[in-house]
């Protein structure tokens, strides 16, 4: 059991270490046409926009809410075995994890309708990866601790064990409307293929130790356990066959299920602009509200019922010649025959982690143009001289996002800079789960029709990043056309 235990922690660790979702530091910044995929309904200004094919949108961000790689592998002084106990298994608890987002935008282009200028059509496509693992302390203790000694009569809860994990390619199509010159709505349509998806998310159960009958302890499970995966077994069964095709067949399978080839499902972003005078703006959005109908290459495994065992049972001294492996695999035996596991291939229904954003903006320092005439609009129009807007933003954003365990949250201040005709800069404090000294900041550059971008979060701790709970950068090139170029 204590191996076996292990083996799960060490695929949890794994996992973990290859993210949160929060990108506080792209949203509402209006001058990047990236910011449309946090808030559909955000001001838009812009003729056209076409990124720059897979290098429009590059976003990465890990995160983890307990123990850092540098809270366990400094060299400063103290054992590995004593770092283990006193910094993981003394502190950390079931709420805290580990987490990994990665984005990569294949594409992404927007165009502002011909007989609806009102309108701004945008479509594209991107991958994402999205991993979270809960730490199981429980299941950590027993594997560490083992169930002897203090621990006989223990409960240890099964229901620690809870991760989530999925890659999938988006095909999007949104659209922008300028409503009036204070508002401005905007929905996003996107169908989703799945590469591979896995979860375990509603586990329950005990395992107890208690004293036995016909032998010293007696070991009680009772679980109501799953893990659900879509596509992995196929890629798991090319690379087990390891012949000499082996590459070209992953190639071939992963860009099958890029291009439609996997579980499908469907889902919906919506937003809002809302100018509630000529200086204060609130927005709002909720993104990913969908799902994925997983029926293809699916493998489940379960572990629902209730077994027990007292052991290996040794009548002395006329058996103490006849212990041998025999009386060990016999108990193996008994425990696998005991235990109420099995495997199906029943599809399953997986949601896509819902998220959601809201701000509020209040805009000074006049670079052109009075307000007074209350275009309604944002940057760059008219001539294209950048004059119809302020230089300087203030403001807070709320994020959330559904978890497995319940809602996560962040809070934001900001404030942004517009200087001259091209270049934008943005700086963020944000608070949540994994750092309370998280300062980002963002720079977005236009230098006629390139547009370049680089956004960095938790900066203080890229110093040492062994040692930082949260790290996320996002960079990308467009080509935008806020007039005839």
């Amino acid at each position: 059991m204590r191996g076996f235990l292990k083996t799960i922690l060490i695929a949890v660790f794994g996992i973990s270490s290859i993210h949160a979702q929060n990108r506080q530091l792209l949203y509402d910044f209006n001058e990047i046409p990236q910011a449309l995929m946090l808030n559909p309904g955000m001001k838009t200004s812009q003729r056209w926009h076409v990124g720059v094919p897979m290098i429009s949108g590059l976003f990465f961000q890990a995160s983890t809410s307990g123990v850092t790689v540098n809270d366990l592998f400094a060299d400063d002084g103290v054992d590995f075995t004593t770092k283990v106990q006193e910094r993981v298994l003394d502190v950390m608890t079931r709420r805290d994890d580990f987490g990994s987002t990665s984005q990569i935008e294949g594409f992404n282009i927007g165009f502002r309708g011909k007989n609806r200028p009102d309108d701004y059509y945008s479509f594209g496509m991107y991958g994402e990866m999205d991993i979270i693992s809960y730490w199981p302390k429980d299941l950590a203790l027993l594997a560490f601790e083992g169930n002897g000694g203090s621990n006989i009569g223990r409960s240890f809860d099964l229901g620690d064990l809870s991760l989530r994990g999925e890659m999938v390619n988006v095909f999007h199509f949104g659209i922008n409307r300028k409503v009036n010159n204070t508002l401005t709505i905007g929905a996003r349509a996107k169908l989703y293929s799945s590469i591979f998806q896995f979860q375990s998310i509603k586990n329950s159960g005990s395992f107890r130790t208690v004293q036995g009958q016909d032998n010293i302890y007696n070991s009680i499970i009772v679980a109501d356990m799953q893990l659900q995966t879509s596509g992995v077994k196929g890629f798991y069964d090319i690379v087990d066959e390891d012949t000499g095709t082996t590459r070209k067949d992953l190639t071939s399978l992963f860009t099958e299920r890029v291009l439609l080839g996997g579980n499908l499902g469907l889902g919906f972003d919506a937003g809002f602009t809302h100018q509630l005078n000529p200086q204060t703006t609130i927005t709002g959005s909720i993104l990913d509200v969908g799902f994925i109908y997983n029926s293809n290459d699916v493998w489940n495994y379960t572990l629902e019922g209730t077994a027990s065992t007292e052991g290996i049972t040794v009548f002395l001294p006329e058996d103490i010649d006849n212990v041998n492996n025999d009386l060990w695999q016999d108990l193996v035996d008994e425990i696998d025959e005991a235990l109420p596991h099995g495997e199906n291939q029943s599809s399953y229904i997986s949601l896509r982690p819902i998220k959601a954003y809201g701000s509020i903006r209040y805009d000074f320092g006049e670079g052109g143009r009075s307000w007074s005439e209350n275009c309604g609009c944002a940057i760059n129009t008219g001539d294209g001289a950048n004059s119809d807007f302020y230089r300087n933003s203030v403001g807070g954003q709320l994020y959330m996002i559904k978890r497995p365990r319940g809602i996560q949250a962040a809070l934001t201040g900001f404030y942004q800079k517009r200087v001259g005709r091209g270049l934008s800069l943005k700086t963020t404090y944000t608070v949540d789960k994994y750092s309370l000294t998280n300062i980002g900041l963002g720079l977005n550059l236009q230098a006629g029709p390139i547009n370049f971008y680089v956004l960095g979060d938790n900066l203080l701790g890229y110093g040492n990043i062994a040692d930082s709970h949260y790290a996320s950068l996002q960079f990308g090139f467009n080509i935008i056309s806020w007039n005839d170029n």
